[in-house]
């Protein structure tokens, strides 16, 4: 039997708590829409790479000036949406749990990420079995892993990920294409503490109707996006548990977001967006 996340507070909104992050990031420098592997990816319309460079340095300026570490891997040649870091592994408690990619074009991606935790000290870094697209479809809730299925990440990399890293792991369904990665659809604003349930902020109607009702058993107050703040990719966020690092067409998430104590931060991504990502899919979190 699941527990339900006890309610938000008023007292706990007023008390909104930034926390210093962690992220790898890498440069776009070969960033390209070669070939598609979601909705979004166009290879017909072109791709303005310097524009995506000016955008992705000021997502990483963003986060450094609100007090992050950022990191970087080196891109390689071939590889364009290595860019989209998120992809690349799951990291808690020092723990690195890599990639394995769905499509072929991204596959030789898991590698140079693995490379590059190992040459940074990290030595507990397993890489799966199953398809896993790391931080695309999962999300650390400070409690449990919340874990997607239905486009890319195979249900049995679920367990494979508990087993792992050692957390509890939860399922949920994708259903919509457009929203292929879980962290299309969802992303936690605030992470669960001793005296904290954890807040997050979804699309109901990317999710099939049994992930929806567990996801309202768990998170009674989560903030609700609608299909404009879903289809600008603003559940692409990243919070930091009170600045939320948005899309600068998601006026509407922003809004209820600091009706909630938070404060929205915009970023200019639209570039990026025509491979199908945005702030989150181009930042990996290390949580050592």
């Amino acid at each position: 039997m699941i527990a339900t996340e006890p309610s938000h507070t008023l007292r706990s909104m007023n008390l909104r708590v930034p926390l210093t992050r962690r992220y790898l990031m890498c440069p776009p420098r070969y960033f390209a829409v070669d070939y598609a592997i979601n909705p979004w990816m166009d290879p017909s319309q072109p791709v303005d790479v310097g524009r995506a460079i000016a955008q992705w340095t000021g997502l990483r300026d963003t986060y450094r000036r609100l007090g992050h570490t950022v990191e970087e891997i080196e891109p390689q040649p071939g590889l364009p949406d290595m860019v989209f870091a998120a992809n690349s592994g799951t990291v808690i408690d020092g723990r690195v749990l890599g990639a394995r990619f769905r499509a072929k074009e991204r596959v030789p991606e898991a590698d140079h990420y693995r490379r590059w935790f190992l040459e940074h000290g990290y030595r507990d870094v397993v890489m799966p079995s199953r398809i896993n697209e790391a931080e695309g479809d999962f999300a650390w809730t400070g409690r449990m892993i919340l874990a997607g299925t239905g486009f890319r990440t195979d249900p049995e990399a679920h367990a494979e990920a508990q087993e792992i890293l050692g957390v509890p792991v939860l399922s949920l369904r994708l259903v919509d294409p457009r929203y292929y990665h879980l962290d299309t659809a969802l992303f936690v604003l605030s992470e669960a503490t001793e005296s904290r349930p954890a807040h997050i902020a979804y699309y109901p109607e990317a999710f099939s109707a049994g992930s929806r009702r567990v996801l309202a058993r768990l998170f009674p107050d989560a903030v609700l996006a609608d299909a404009a703040d879903a289809e600008c990719f603003g559940l692409n966020g990243v919070s930091d548990g009170r600045n939320v690092v948005l899309p600068v067409e998601a006026t509407g998430l922003a809004d209820r977001l600091a009706e909630q104590g938070y404060e929205p931060v915009f970023a200019d991504i639209s570039e990026l967006r025509k491979a199908g990502g945005g702030p989150k899919c181009c930042t990996l979190e290390i949580r050592k």
